[in-house]
């Protein structure tokens, strides 16, 4: 059984940091694509960042210089550091696995990240 679950999401003032890990269980986690996603009230969802088994890195523009995926093979585990939080941050953070050579995706249920004053 594949499960995802995310963690370390709250309120934070606009300008401070967060950071979300994703667990992972049931794959073998270093053969698939990794990736945070997010949703915001009245939107669609929407990439944030992905990271690929051999290291290659794709962020939203809006997140650039800002934001930092990372994952350990080791654990199962990835992270999304967040920096320099704006209020336009707001939004359920998704993580996702998915395998390069499979029709496959997993979701976790997500992790509520607010910044606001």
């Amino acid at each position: 059984q594949v499960r995802l679950v995310e963690s370390g999401g709250g309120l934070v003032q606009p300008g401070g940091s967060l950071r979300l890990s994703c667990a992972a269980s049931g794959m073998i986690f270093s053969r698939n694509v990794m990736g945070w996603y997010r949703q915001a009230p009245g939107k669609q969802r929407e990439l944030v960042a992905t990271l690929t088994s051999g290291g290659t890195t794709n962020y939203a523009d809006s997140v650039k210089g800002r934001f930092t995926i990372s994952r350990d093979n080791t654990k199962n585990t990835m992270v999304l550091q967040m920096n320099s939080l704006k209020p336009e941050d707001t939004a359920v953070y998704y993580c996702n696995a998915r395998n390069p050579d499979l029709p496959i995706n997993y979701w976790g249920r997500g992790t509520q990240v607010t910044v606001s004053s």
